[in-house]
């Protein structure tokens, strides 16, 4: 794994995530989950290409519930886009490269997505 990845727990979620200064895209996820195998070399592409101006961050469900329960997240692979601390875009299933690309470039334009 990339080391422009960082792995965030129940504990570091608000540091890693709703206080960062850039966007943060987070992907929630879990060892046995296919989906979430497939999108992984997705996000570690991404990673690559956005180095600096969006931080990429996974959670493992099932090492974390607190956080993904109080999100309302019920399906993985669930990745959510922040933007200043506020959620801007939330994609459940695998999602391919370029859906994921147009989020972030929303985000990294101050444009919340659907």
């Amino acid at each position: 794994m990339s080391d422009l990845i960082r792995y965030s727990s129940d504990a570091t979620y608000e540091q890693d995530v709703l206080k960062s200064t850039l966007p943060v895209i987070v992907d929630f996820w879990a060892p046995w989950c296919g989906p979430c195998k497939m999108i992984a070399p997705i996000f570690e592409e991404l990673a690559k290409e956005y180095d600096g101006k969006v931080n990429f961050v996974k959670m493992n469900t099932d090492d974390n519930m607190d956080t993904p329960t109080s999100l309302g997240i019920r399906g993985i692979p669930t990745l959510i886009i922040y933007a200043n601390g506020a959620e801007v875009a939330r994609m459940v299933g695998f999602a391919p490269k370029q859906v994921l690309k147009s989020k972030l470039d929303a985000a990294i334009n101050g444009v919340k997505v659907e």
